[in-house]
C-alpha cells in the first residue's frame, strides 16, 4: 500500500535545478571566517562563466571571507542578483559594514548591473545601511528591480540613509537616460516609524515604478501613513500593498483610501491590525467600490471596525469579480453584526470569500477610548528634533551583535490566534499564553486536511531550536492540533500528507496552490511529528521518498532535511 502511494505521488514530483547563471551555497550553515575558509567558493566563482547570481543565505560571513569573495566577483560583469539574506549571524555589528562595502565595491568595479539585492534578516542597523549606501548610489543599481531589507533593524536613521541613496540613484540614472525603476520594496520589522517612512515615501513618489510594497510592523502612525499614501498615488502599477500592524487610525486610513483611489492594478491590500476604525473602513469601502477593478484580497482585520462600516465594505465588493479573500475578523461587530455581514455577503453570492469571524471583539461599549487614543497620538507627534536625534543615537547603541532585533517602539496589541496564524511570529505564539495549544486546536478546522496542513506549516515556521520556550510552544501546539486531526474519523491522513507536500513545493497541484517558502523549522517540526504515535506509519514511507529527491524548495534547509531523512529511515525500520 505504502509503495503504491509513493509511486503515485512520485510521478507528480517536479525535478528542478538552480536558475541559469546561479551559484548557490544557500542554507549550508558554513562558518566563513577567513580567505582559507572560502577557497572553494572563490574558485567556483572564478570558474563560473557568465555568473549572474550568488546565493549565500544561511551562512555566516566574516570580513576577510567577504573580501576574498569580493575579489573573485570583480571580473563578473554579467552579475545581476545578490541573494545575501541571513548572512551575518553571530557576527559583531562592526564587521558587517566593511564586509558589505567590499562586496559592493567589487560589483561596481565589475560593471555589474543589479536587478535583485536581498539583505533581509541581517539585523545590521543603520550602520549596515551605510555599508550599502555607496553601492545603492552607483551605476550598478541603476537597473535594480527588487530591494529586500526585511527584518534588518534599520531604524529611523537607516530609513533616512536608504531614502537618500535611492533618491540619489534615481536622479543620477535619470540623467543618464535610464531612471531607476524599482518594482519590489520589502522592509518589514525595521522600526522605521514616521520619519523613516516619510523619507522613503518621498523616494517612492519620485520613482513612481513600484509594483509591490511590504512594510509591516514598523511603528508607523498616521503622519507616516499619509506620506506613504501620497507616494502610492504616484505609483500606478502597484499590485501589492502590505502595511500590516502599523497604526493608521481614521486619519491615516482616510488618507490612504484617497491615495489608492485611482490605482487600477492593485490586487492585494493588507491593512490588518492597523486600527483603521469605522470612518477609515468606510473611506476604504468607497475607494473599493469606485475603483480597484482587479482587487483579489482585502484585509481589514483587527481594526475596531463596527457593523455599519463592515456592511459598507461588504457592499463595496459586490462587483469585484476577481476578489478571492475578504478578512474582517477581530473587529467590533457583535453577534448580530457578524450575522448581518454573513447574510449580506450571502445575498451578494460572496459568502465563501469571507474569512473567519471567530475573534470578533463584540460591539464597542463607547468611544471614549478612541478619543483618548487620538489625543495621545497627537501628543506623541510633538516630540522635538533633539529628542528624535537622541533616540536615533540610542537606537544605534542598542543594536544587538547577535542579530536579534529590539521590540518596535510602537508595540502592537497582544495577538490572538487568528493574528498569529495570519502572520506567525515567535513572539505572537508565546503571547497566546499557556492555553495556546487549546486555542489553536479550536481555531483550525481539522476536518479539512488542507487547512490543517497549512496551519501546521504556519506554526512550524516560527520553530527555533536554540530557543527552548519557542521550541516547546511550537511542538506543544502542533501535537495538540495533529492529535485532534488524526483522531477525527472524517480526517483523511493521506490528503494531509499530499497537501503538505504541495505546500512544501515537492508535489505539483492541479489547483495551482502556491508553495510556502520552506524554512528549517518546517522540517524540524515535521521530524518531531513523524516520531509521534498519532502519526500514521504508512505515511512515513511517502515522506521519505519525497525527501530523498533533489528539489530546489529544500535548498535552504540542508541540515534540517538530512536530519529528517535519517529520522524517517529510523522510524520506518522500527515499524
Amino acid at each position: 500500500m505504502a509503495t503504491d502511494i509513493v509511486a503515485q505521488l512520485a510521478d507528480s514530483l517536479a525535478k528542478t535545478g538552480v536558475e541559469d547563471g546561479e551559484l548557490s551555497y544557500k542554507g549550508q550553515g558554513r562558518k566563513l571566517d577567513d580567505a582559507q575558509s572560502v577557497e572553494e567558493i572563490v574558485k567556483d566563482i572564478q570558474d563560473f562563466k557568465g555568473l549572474q547570481a550568488l546565493r549565500l543565505e544561511g551562512n555566516t560571513v566574516g570580513v576577510a571571507a567577504a573580501q576574498a569573495i569580493a575579489k573573485a566577483l570583480e571580473t563578473k560583469s554579467e552579475f545581476k542578483r545578490c541573494y545575501w539574506s541571513d548572512m551575518f549571524t553571530g557576527r559583531l555589528r562592526s564587521e558587517i559594514p566593511p564586509s558589505l562595502n567590499s562586496l559592493g565595491d567589487a560589483l561596481m568595479l565589475a560593471g555589474a548591473r543589479l536587478t535583485v539585492l536581498d539583505l533581509s534578516d541581517n539585523a545590521f542597523g543603520p550602520d549596515g545601511v551605510k555599508g550599502i549606501e555607496r553601492l545603492l548610489k552607483s551605476t550598478a543599481c541603476y537597473t535594480l528591480q527588487e530591494l529586500r531589507l526585511n527584518n534588518c533593524g534599520m531604524g529611523i536613521g537607516g530609513g533616512k540613509i536608504l531614502a537618500a541613496a535611492l533618491t540619489h540613484c534615481h536622479e543620477k540614472s535619470s540623467g543618464d537616460g535610464s531612471p531607476l525603476s524599482l518594482k519590489v520594496f520589502v522592509a518589514g520589522r525595521n522600526r522605521l516609524e514616521n520619519d523613516g517612512a516619510t523619507a522613503l515615501a518621498q523616494a517612492f513618489k519620485l520613482m513612481g515604478s513600484l509594483e509591490e510594497v511590504n512594510m509591516p510592523q514598523n511603528g508607523i502612525n498616521h503622519p507616516g501613513v499619509t506620506a506613504l499614501a501620497m507616494a502610492m498615488e504616484n505609483n500606478p502599477n502597484l499590485r501589492i500593498l502590505n502595511l500590516n500592524d502599523n497604526t493608521f487610525t481614521e486619519k491615516g486610513a482616510i488618507a490612504m483610501a484617497q491615495g489608492l483611489k485611482h490605482l487600477r492594478s492593485l490586487q492585494v491590500i493588507n491593512f490588518g491590525d492597523c486600527l483603521v476604525r469605522p470612518a477609515g473602513a468606510i473611506a476604504m469601502a468607497k475607494t473599493v467600490s469606485e475603483g480597484l477593478p482587479i482587487l483579489k484580497e482585502l484585509n481589514l482585520s483587527f481594526g475596531e471596525i463596527t457593523e455599519e462600516a463592515a456592511l459598507a465594505v461588504a457592499q463595496a465588493v459586490k462587483d469585484k469579480d476577481q476578489l478571492e479573500k475578504l478578512d474582517l475578523n477581530g473587529n467590533c461587530l457583535g453577534e448580530d453584526g457578524c450575522k448581518a455581514l454573513k447574510d449580506t455577503l450571502e445575498g451578494l453570492n460572496k459568502a465563501d470569500l469571507l474569512g473567519s469571524l471567530s475573534d470578533d471583539e463584540g460591539e464597542p461599549e463607547d468611544d471614549d477610548d478612541e478619543d483618548e487614543d487620538e489625543e495621545e497620538e497627537d501628543d506623541d507627534e510633538e516630540v522635538d528634533e533633539e529628542e528624535v536625534e537622541e533616540e536615533e543615537e540610542e537606537e544605534e547603541e542598542e543594536e544587538s551583535s547577535s542579530n536579534k532585533l529590539s521590540t518596535p517602539v510602537s508595540a502592537p496589541r497582544p495577538p490572538d490566534v487568528s493574528s498569529f496564524l495570519s502572520f506567525p511570529s515567535p513572539d505572537k505564539l508565546l503571547k497566546l499564553g499557556t492555553k495556546r495549544a487549546f486555542l489553536i486546536e479550536q481555531q483550525v478546522d481539522v476536518t479539512d486536511a488542507a487547512k490543517t496542513a497549512e496551519a501546521f506549516l504556519k506554526i512550524a515556521s516560527v520553530y527555533k531550536e536554540e530557543n527552548s520556550d519557542v521550541k516547546n510552544a511550537v511542538l506543544e501546539s502542533i501535537d495538540a492540533l495533529l492529535k485532534k486531526a488524526f483522531s477525527t474519523p472524517s480526517f483523511q491522513g493521506y490528503n494531509f500528507v499530499s497537501s503538505l507536500l504541495v505546500l512544501l513545493g515537492l508535489l505539483k497541484s492541479e489547483d495551482k496552490v502556491k508553495p510556502v517558502l520552506v524554512v528549517p523549522g518546517h522540517l524540524q517540526a515535521l521530524e518531531h511529528v513523524v516520531r509521534q504515535d498519532y502519526f500514521p506509519k504508512e505515511s512515513v514511507a511517502v515522506l521519505e521518498a519525497f525527501m530523498s529527491r533533489n528539489n530546489k524548495s529544500l535548498d535552504s534547509c540542508c541540515n534540517a532535511r538530512n536530519n529528517l531523512q535519517s529520522t524517517l529511515q529510523r522510524v520506518r525500520s522500527e515499524s
